[in-house]
Parts: structure tokens; sequence; C-alpha cells
């Protein structure tokens, strides 16, 4: 049985978990923010390629202004404290996801932690911010109608791979496995496109207790499921 290359994870439940210890939303999103360091670590030293966190969808921009900010703030922290470990470790990051919507500090601290890891070939680390799957989609729609309208190619000419390759993500293999900590079970316009033969794993675990063991055991399950493409088992009769 072999690991998932790339793992996604959508990490939610910050909020409850506050919650349900008396203590305001914001205090969730800085334990989650540690839970997300040790999760890191550890997803590399089990040797997962790639993984990509769904840390702020274009939905949560409509979020109380003070979560949002406490949100922000976590970000600009993380860019700032941990990019020389980042970096030391040999984590490729990127982003993906509508960075425009930042203010320029943080998108500067973005792009500039891409440029600084950009050649590293080990671990890779995506974080979506301000992502929506639909929203990705539809740019892309929107390039292709563009070079259409151009003559740059026919319509005959555009197949799944073409259209992959005008994602935010065309720089990635499909995702494997998608895990979604807080007791939901849906996907919540994360990876729509990328998504449609990954396992999905849903847990009721709140993202501030989701340790490395909780990783494992989802690593494990994933391991335990067949992946058929909607083929069959070749052991399989027919």
């Amino acid at each position: 049985m072999h690991l998932p290359k790339h793992v996604a994870i959508i990490m939610d439940g910050n909020g409850r978990w506050a919650e349900k210890r008396g203590l305001p939303r914001t205090a969730g999103h800085k334990v989650g923010a540690e839970t997300l360091k040790k999760i890191l670590t550890h997803a590399q030293k089990k040797g997962i390629e790639v993984i990509t966190l769904y840390a702020f969808s274009s939905e949560n921009w409509k979020r109380p202004a003070e979560e949002v900010q406490t949100l922000m703030n976590l970000f600009r922290t993380y860019l700032k404290n941990d990019v020389k470990e980042l970096i030391k470790k040999g984590i490729r990051v990127s982003f993906i996801g509508e960075r425009e919507r930042f203010d320029a500090d943080l998108q500067e601290q973005m792009n500039r932690l891409e440029r600084q890891t950009a050649d590293f070939q080990g671990f890779h680390v995506v974080l979506a911010l301000s992502y929506g799957a639909r929203n990705d989609i539809i740019n892309a729609a929107r390039q292709i109608a563009a070079k259409a309208a151009g003559g740059q190619i026919k319509p005959q000419e555009i197949d799944e791979s073409f259209f992959s390759a005008h994602l935010s993500t065309a720089d990635l293999p499909a995702p494997d496995f998608i895990i979604r900590t807080g007791g939901e079970e849906r996907i919540s316009n994360f990876l729509l496109w990328e998504a449609a033969y990954a396992e999905l794993y849903f847990t009721s675990v709140f993202w501030p207790d989701f340790d490395e063991k909780a990783l494992d055991d989802a690593l494990e399950t994933c391991q335990r499921r067949e992946r058929r493409y909607g083929g069959l088992n070749m052991k399989q009769k027919i």
C-alpha cells in the first residue's frame, strides 16, 4: 500500500472548537495555526509530496470583521516568522486564490516566498487563500474563450488536459486524498475540477485537535481503499 502523493485538507472547526470551550472564535484560529505547523512537519516526514490546505475561502470574507482581521494577522505572522524554517527544510510554498484581494504587504510576502522556494524539489505546500473552485473554473474558461476568440485555438482542441492547464493548480498533480475536519461532509467549493477521482475522508475532529495520530489514521484509511477510476478490480470477474 502506498501513501497518496497529493493530500488536500479542508481545515474546519476552529471556531466551534473555541466556542465549546467558552472562548472567542479567534482563539480557535490561533490554536489551529499551531496545528498546521505540526501537521506540515509530520506530512513531510511521512513522505507526502504535495499538501494543499484550504486556509481561507473566497466566501470567508463574509465573516465578522474581527475574525477576518485575526486571520489576516495570523497569515502575516506565519509568513514573517516561519519563512526561514520553511526554507531551511527545503519546502516549496505556493499560493492559489485571489491574492489581489489581500493587502499589499501580504501579497508581497506571498510573492517573495514563492520566489525564494520556487526551485525546491522536495515537499510542496500549497496554501489556498481567498480561493473558490468555481471562480477558478470561470477564470480558466474566460482565458480559453479569449484565445478562441483571438483565433489562437480551435474549439475542438479543448480537452481536459488543455482546460486543466488554465487552472491555478496547473502545475500540481490531482489530489489523491481530501480530508475535511470538523464534522461537515462536503467539499465546499474546494478543488472541484481536480477532485474528480480523489478519495474523500471526513472526520468529526475539529482542526485544532487534528494531531499527528489523526493524520496517520486518515492516511491508513486511504491506503486501504482501492482506486479504480471507473474501472474494475482486476481480481473481479467481468
